[in-house]
């Protein structure tokens, strides 16, 4: 078994953590809230500690799962960081979906300790963390993914080595500009068809077997019509997703004109209280009251 500190035990770290310590490794962990990870070893054993530093001191391998880029960097630098913890060899993987630049940030400063670095973002949700079936999608070079690989099939279900380091983000950032599309269509074509007045079962039914098929219809189409917005990712997390995503299509120079207008829809959610609602909540800019 591997000596494993897991950083940051929100919505998708407490389960993820849980899974690693289902397996048998021996886990420290950290949480801003230390109340939460003091819950977590009551729950599953392991020892929660003050600092990121305490938490990665002997660790072989460290995840981190916080916010945003100044997230883990809060958590990664200074005298309370993971960083200053780090062995020769362990590795530092990051599951955070964050810029590409900050990966990268971060693998020249693990390889200046002798130790490894992979971005590895997640896809799936809450239910995937608390299921263990994540979709993860790493970057780094492939001795650092040989060795993470095995330890996160724990609560992973398809793990992707996608290249270098930023990769992992770089697929992320793909993975969430196709969600924001499919939602916004999905909830007009709801729409249309309640304003319509057709039977929306029949209809929903009849072309989810087809060409329109998606996972969010298969998933979100129902609760949709029911103005039910509690299944998980919310719209602050999503929209700090798509601006990452804006700024690296500004860099490399690809057009994101549907993106950047449902970024702007995703606003108006939040600006009718809706900041934590899940992604499908983009139908209540649509519904007439």
């Amino acid at each position: 078994m591997v000596k494993i500190a897991f950083i940051g035990l929100g919505v998708m770290g407490y389960p993820q953590a849980g899974h690693l310590a289902a397996k048998g490794h021996e886990l420290r962990v950290f949480n801003r809230t230390k109340k939460k990870a003091e819950a977590w070893v009551k729950q599953h054993g392991g020892s929660a500690h003050d600092t990121p530093r305490d938490a990665a001191q002997g660790a072989e391998i460290v995840f981190t799962m916080v916010g945003d880029d100044n997230d883990i960097r809060s958590v990664v630098y200074g005298d309370e960081g993971v960083l200053g913890a780090l062995d020769k060899r362990a590795i530092l993987v990051d599951h955070t979906t964050a810029s590409a630049d900050i990966a990268r940030e971060l693998d020249l400063a693990t390889r200046e300790k002798g130790a490894l670095f992979m971005d590895a973002p997640v896809s799936g949700g809450q239910a995937g963390a608390e299921n263990g079936i994540l979709t993860i999608m790493c970057g780094g070079n492939e001795e650092t993914f040989a060795r993470a690989e095995p330890i996160m099939q724990a609560y992973g279900r398809t793990i992707t080595h996608m290249g270098p380091v930023g990769a992992g983000q770089l697929t992320k950032m793909v993975n969430q500009i196709c969600i924001a599309g499919v939602v916004q269509g999905l909830a007009e074509a709801v729409n249309f068809a309640l304003a319509a007045r057709l039977d929306t079962d029949r209809v929903l039914a009849t072309i989810s077997k087809g060409a329109a098929q998606s996972w969010q219809m298969e998933n979100r189409w129902k609760t949709m019509v029911e103005g039910k917005f509690d299944f998980g990712f919310a719209v602050d997390w999503m929209r700090k997703d798509l601006r990452i995503a804006i700024e690296e299509a500004r860099h490399n120079g690809a057009p994101l004109p549907i993106i950047a207008a449902v970024d702007q829809l995703y606003r108006m959610v939040q600006q009718q209280g809706g900041s934590r609602y899940d992604t499908s909540s983009l139908i209540v800019n649509l519904r007439k009251p």
